[in-house]
């Protein structure tokens, strides 16, 4: 992510809100093309060919112009933990959405920024205010009320999109700590190659030949992921990110849309009230941090 624009600096929000938008709508449909290609191919072929396109994409785009300086890094450890944290969130995410629904599956991962919210303060010694906790504690509650006795997210399988939104979680605390040291580009760019790498030298053992609409399926998974990470960057040209945030909950609705069109899920009345909690916990964590 780009550094963020001051609020008295913002002069065009409606077209940051635009590019968030659009963005969420590309990630709910990457989401929903991971849970359609995962049930037909291994989870370590499907996020593979994610990480791959994406890498190939950001090399086309950003070495023309900076070369290999674009992989230079001051903090080279660190970056790879950042890496490796992207990847556990993408195997635990995809892995659940095998077992799991669409929108509950997102809207349990989106636990990630009240996570974040509460790790800050041992982790970085950041103060945390009693409405800051309190919303910690909202979000808990939104996730054991989608998770209720007789729901489709009652299941082990919750275990999934949790420890996706941890890995998440220690993603996001990374990246607030390399924003001082590399470049956002960097960090997109170290974060891609290196996954790649990693299950490149692991999808050998997973192989199986795609069908050629599946090939294009996978291409249009990494197209997607690329291009909402790159629209988030240049939403946060255009506005502040204490704006932009409450958009980023699009993303659920978007996945619950998907999911009733493409694999008939919907969510009962139960799951609808939690998924209302956990946004109004992030969204009530993101106008907290704004003013302080």
């Amino acid at each position: 992510m780009s550094s963020s624009t001051p609020l008295s600096g913002v002069n065009q929000p409606l077209r940051g809100i635009t590019l968030v938008v659009v963005a969420t709508f590309l990630f709910a449909g990457h989401d929903a093309l991971s849970k359609f290609l995962g049930g037909i191919y291994p989870i370590i072929m499907v996020v593979w060919a994610r990480y791959l396109v994406h890498t190939l994409l950001m090399a086309g785009i950003f070495l023309p112009k900076a070369g290999m300086a674009v992989l230079r890094t001051r903090r080279p450890l660190l970056q790879t933990l950042r890496a490796l944290s992207l990847l556990s969130t993408s195997l635990l995410f995809t892995a659940g959405l095998q077992y799991l629904p669409l929108a509950e599956a997102t809207s349990v991962n989106f636990l990630a920024p009240v996570l974040v919210t509460a790790l800050s303060v041992p982790l970085l010694k950041e103060r945390v205010t009693a409405g800051q906790w309190a919303a910690v504690v909202m979000g808990f509650v939104g996730v054991l009320v989608v998770v209720h006795p007789g729901g489709a997210m009652f299941t082990p399988a919750i275990l999934f999109p949790l420890g996706s939104a941890l890995g998440f979680c220690s993603y996001q605390l990374l990246t607030r700590v390399l924003a001082a040291h590399d470049s956002p580009t960097t960090s997109n760019f170290y974060a891609g190659l290196c996954n790649t790498l990693v299950l490149t030298a692991m999808v050998p053992f997973f192989w199986q030949v795609p069908e050629w609409t599946h090939a294009l399926l996978m291409l249009a998974l990494g197209g997607c992921g690329m291009t909402a990470h790159l629209l988030l960057t240049q939403a946060f040209r255009y506005a502040a990110p204490a704006l932009l945030a409450p958009f980023s909950y699009c993303q659920i609705v978007f996945a619950g849309l998907l999911g009733l069109v493409i694999f008939g899920q919907v969510p009962d009345g139960m799951s609808l009230v939690g998924i209302s909690v956990i946004c109004l916990s992030g969204l009530g964590a993101a106008w907290m941090q704004r003013r302080k």
